[in-house]
């Protein structure tokens, strides 16, 4: 089946209070979809973010970020009033303001659990019991972090650091009430998320979430679960992730991420990602697997290093890991971020999982037979304009020098740069590619102005979204003509 759909992250969405949420803006985006002819929305990773706000470094991989609880509910509910009216969200309704946000919205959640009375609803009682086997740890993870400043589990005394038995139970008992606290924004997040994605499969709109292969250090899954990883005495990663130096960056990229033991997860028979994957099919209806081929192999890097530079390969489960997911989960839609330099075993690793790669279109042009030009797809893929990592298309080819755009008009067979997005849009639809998705900024024709991550940096990222009055019934209109016309 030939399909579309559009990349937007939630936090993109319009809304009131300073970020998108899962409040009626959402709602209109799907019937926005609906209406353009589209049966794919792709989001990014919906976990609790911490420094840098990034979506690929969460504090937990099975909790939902706060910042998406829509506060409008909760006004209906009587639980919260005029305060959010009065909260400063940031000056600007084009980009969040995610120190304005963590100042504003956590004051405004904290009243709304006081006037929830929420401890006594069985609705409550009940989620946090079926989800126990994550809940509590995370719970009581944020809440001995509040209590300590916010600072990382690797700088708490050793008793907490180490989970020793009296300190945990000391700290369950002492804060009780503020771990409720954030059960019951776990139980928001689930319950809203979970009725807007009912929303969108019942207009036909399947959601592709996205998974970091990864853990952020600084995580309840690394302080809970320290055998899961590559870590020393006093949880101190042996070495931590990253990708070598290339063309793009002489030093390679040090993420910092603890390294998972494989040879652990193989005698378990891999029952965390298994429970992890599953989890992650009760959010999502397709899942994107960022950095998929960190599991024929992953690039391990001194921890302690301040570049890429002496890192080296490991080897990674490569095909055991879906074997065993199969198995025990059944056959699932997944997609491999194949992105990057691919290797031969890299690649037997993907064509025997049998899961469609990723073609980047703004990747296809530096050379003259890319496997990113769309005469050189098989239908078992998925076609991009650009990624969340990307400039936009305007931008990307702004940006680029005269000789690369003058080959860039000519295979897209136009005469002027302000045709080349919509010619690099209907060149992605019309390939051969199953699944073609388009981020939301390409259709609006939009600029550098609008793209959402510069990778490797902090301080600029995650933060543009879509303004009231921009998803008009004409682009709707124009992007259901384009899907149409190439069977999508």
């Amino acid at each position: 089946m030939r399909r579309s759909g559009v990349l937007l992250p939630v936090t993109s969405l319009p809304s009131r209070f300073g970020i998108g949420t899962f409040s009626k803006e959402a709602y209109a985006f799907v019937d926005f979809l609906k209406e353009a002819g589209q049966k794919l929305w792709q989001i990014l990773p919906l976990g609790p973010t911490g420094y840098g706000d990034s979506p690929y470094q969460a504090f937990s991989t099975f909790a939902g970020n706060p910042y998406l609880i829509d506060l409008e509910e909760l006004i209906e509910n009587g639980w919260l009033t005029e305060e959010c009216e009065n909260t400063d969200w940031g000056g600007s309704k084009s980009y969040v303001d995610y120190e304005k946000m963590y100042q504003g919205r956590f004051p405004l959640l904290r009243k709304a659990y006081h006037n929830s009375h929420i401890a006594e609803n069985a609705e409550f009682i009940a989620f946090c019991e079926e989800n126990d086997w994550w809940l509590s740890d995370y719970a009581l993870f944020m809440a001995i972090k509040d209590s300590q400043g916010g600072a990382s589990f690797l700088e708490w005394d050793a008793p907490l650091k180490l989970r020793e038995p009296e300190a945990i139970r000391r700290c369950r008992h002492e804060l009780s009430d503020e771990i409720c606290f954030w059960q019951f924004l776990q139980y928001l997040f689930a319950k809203q998320w979970q009725a807007l994605k009912a929303y969108a499969n019942g207009k036909g709109i399947s959601i592709i979430g996205d998974i970091p292969i990864y853990v952020a250090l600084d995580s309840a899954d690394t302080w809970s679960h320290p055998e899961l990883f590559q870590l020393s005495e006093g949880c101190v990663p042996k070495a931590v992730a990253g990708v070598p130096p290339d063309a793009f960056s002489a030093t390679g990229q040090l993420w910092g991420n603890p390294l998972y033991d494989w040879e652990y997860h193989k005698k378990t028979g891999y029952d965390w990602w298994i429970l992890r994957i599953g989890y992650s099919y009760r959010l999502y209806d397709i899942v994107r697997v960022d950095h998929f081929r960190g599991f024929e192999a992953y690039f391990s890097i001194p921890y302690g290093d301040e570049t890429a530079v002496n890192g080296h390969w490991e080897k990674g489960p490569d095909f055991e890991l879906f074997a065993a997911m199969k198995m025990k989960l059944g056959k699932k839609e997944m997609i491999a971020e194949d992105l990057g330099v691919i290797t031969p075993p890299v690649r037997k690793m993907i064509k025997k999982c049998g899961y469609p790669g990723m073609k980047v279109l703004q990747f296809a042009f530096d050379s003259y037979d890319s496997e990113y030009l769309p005469h050189n797809y098989d239908k078992n893929c998925i076609v991009y304009t650009g990624t969340h990592d990307n400039q936009t298309t305007r931008g990307w080819y702004e940006e680029n020098n005269r000789k690369v755009q003058k080959y860039i008009r000519e295979y897209l067979r136009v005469k002027s740069g302000k045709d080349v997005v919509e010619a690099m849009i209907a060149t992605a639809m019309s390939s051969t590619a199953g699944t073609a998705v388009i981020p939301m900024q390409d259709w609006l024709g939009l600029g550098r102005e609008a793209r959402m991550n510069f990778p490797s940096t902090l301080g600029d990222n995650w933060k543009w979204r879509l303004t009231d009055g921009q998803l008009t019934d004409a682009l709707a209109a124009h992007m259901k003509d384009v899907t149409e016309t190439y069977c999508r």
